[in-house]
């Protein structure tokens, strides 16, 4: 009997991506595990959109976070937040914000190698998702900040 199994992860998982003092470090083995993102994506491209999302969202809070080391808050963790399974619901959402943003942009990259038929039909099935993981990025982008969302769609 032949049994087929997926691919599992050969490569180390790599440090811990860090950004200054204010923002929490990012693991890349949990955002393979939050985002399910399997060892087809090598470890260098996950590290590579990773900091890639990280220079995106710490550019959107830039002014926010501005704001709170001039309220006498060192880190993020630090700033006045509920606290959800242990953790601050700010630190939640910026891991979530910057996830969300890797994954669209892994997806995005990874949709160009089949240019058959079947891979047109794919690419197209994954527009929603990306559209999706974006707007998941920037309302907890949002979030964070304490601002409305605001979804419109032109007809």
């Amino acid at each position: 009997m032949f049994v087929a199994i997926g691919p599992t992860a050969t490569e180390p998982a790599g440090e811990a991506i860090t950004s200054g003092a204010f923002w929490p470090a990012i693991s890349p083995a949990d955002f393979r595990l939050a985002m399910r993102a399997d060892s087809a994506i090598t470890a260098n491209r996950v590290r590579g959109a990773l900091i890639e999302a990280i220079a995106g969202v710490n550019g959107q809070l830039a002014p926010w976070r501005l704001q709170q080391q001039a309220g006498g808050y060192a880190t993020l963790a630090a700033v006045p937040a509920e606290m959800v399974d242990g953790q601050s619901e700010k630190v939640q959402r910026y891991l979530r914000a910057v996830y969300c943003i890797a994954k669209a942009n892994l997806v995005e990259r990874y949709r160009d190698y089949d240019l058959t038929r079947t891979g047109e039909d794919k690419a197209e099935a994954l527009d929603e998702p990306i559209d999706d993981l974006r707007r998941d990025a920037g309302w907890a982008v949002a979030d964070i900040q304490q601002r409305p969302r605001c979804t419109v769609e032109l007809v």
